[in-house]
């Protein structure tokens, strides 16, 4: 018992989304696409130390 109220701020946040427009930046989007910068192919520094850390663990070499 009690889902009912749940459900319903569910539903009601879900439509919100929904039917919502954001406000788009569009000047900074394009800066961000015309730089070329790819933040999910950066490596710091703590990734390659956190690598050489963990690599002992690793499964590739089965």
């Amino acid at each position: 018992m009690g889902r009912g109220r749940a459900k319903a701020k569910q539903t009601k946040v879900a439509r919100e989304l929904k039917y919502s427009s954001p406000n788009t930046d569009f000047d900074k989007l394009q800066q961000e696409l015309a730089s070329g910068d790819d933040p999910f192919t950066r490596r710091s520094d703590d990734d390659e130390q956190a690598d050489a850390r963990w690599g002992e663990y690793s499964y590739d070499e089965r």
